[in-house]
């Protein structure tokens, strides 16, 4: 099932993709989409519903749910962009966090004051669906509730100077679009086979496969759940393949007027285009 938030003129809907590409209005049943809706018990409602029976609207994407509180990012994650980086494997996940409002799939990328090098990064996004406090791998899957796509935009002069610590370069508004949808576990047959691709203009930046992550969503899952306690709505963003900006020779960053897209095998596609500060 394809879940979304739909702007529209009488407000924000909760929606669901119908199978001919049409947006079903849910608001009859739910008021929103939230921890409540995501958890096992409100997704099996959902997946009940008739959905050719729910009336059609119209708009453009919301961020995927109502309160995203924590959004967890997973650093290093795929060999050919540590090698891009010049950092060594990691033995264990890189773990940060972005502390900007989640945006929806089509808001602009706004580039921050004083920014010369604001990059991009796609990533699957995994939306936690219920509790998830020291599982294990074979059990993580259950407590997630779909997929999405990222993009860890970042400022790469705030994240690596101004006295360390990556949140600074991560965390500026606009720099969280996910979406377009939050896909259902049950419709990705196998997470660890999607293909990820970011176009800058028109122009393939990033091409990659989740088979060459070096740790896996169960392995991911396991890992943060042993030193915080997932909630349902809580979001991890799983590492960026290679292609980034400051990964390239010469390096290359987003500049004001840049259409920048985003799509992974059965998530959809996220465009945003590229405004200075203070548009």
């Amino acid at each position: 099932m394809k879940l979304c938030r739909i702007r529209t003129e009488k407000g924000i809907r909760p929606a669901a993709l119908d199978e001919t590409g049409a947006f079903r209005d849910l608001s009859t049943y739910i008021d929103d989409l939230g921890e409540v809706e995501i958890a096992p018990a409100g997704l099996k409602t959902l997946a009940a519903l008739d959905l050719a029976k729910l009336p059609r609207i119209k708009g453009d994407y919301a961020p995927i749910l109502r309160d995203i509180r924590r959004l967890f990012c997973i650093g290093l994650n795929y060999h050919d962009h540590a090698t891009e980086m010049d950092m060594p494997i990691p033995e264990h996940p890189v773990l940060f966090m972005k502390a900007c409002p989640v945006t929806g799939a089509h808001d602009p990328i706004i580039i921050p004051k004083g920014s010369t090098k604001t990059d991009w990064e796609i990533e699957l996004g995994i939306v936690i669906g219920q509790t998830a406090q020291h599982v294990t791998e074979a059990d993580a899957l259950d407590h997630v509730a779909g997929y999405c796509i990222a993009n860890d935009v970042s400022e790469r002069d705030f994240q690596m100077n101004f006295g360390g610590q990556w949140v600074k370069g991560k965390s500026c508004d606009s720099f969280a679009p996910l979406g377009p949808w939050l896909v259902t576990r049950d419709d990705i047959p196998d997470v660890q086979a999607l293909d990820l691709l970011l176009q800058v203009n028109g122009v393939t930046k990033q091409s990659g496969n989740t088979s060459t992550m070096i740790f896996t969503v169960p392995q991911i899952v396991s890992f943060v759940s042993r030193f915080v306690t997932l909630q349902p709505g809580d979001v991890i963003i799983t590492g960026t393949p290679p292609g980034v900006g400051v990964g390239r020779k010469p390096q290359e960053f987003l500049t004001p007027g840049d259409t920048v897209s985003a799509t992974i095998t059965g998530l959809g596609e996220m465009r945003q285009s590229v405004q200075a500060f203070g548009r």
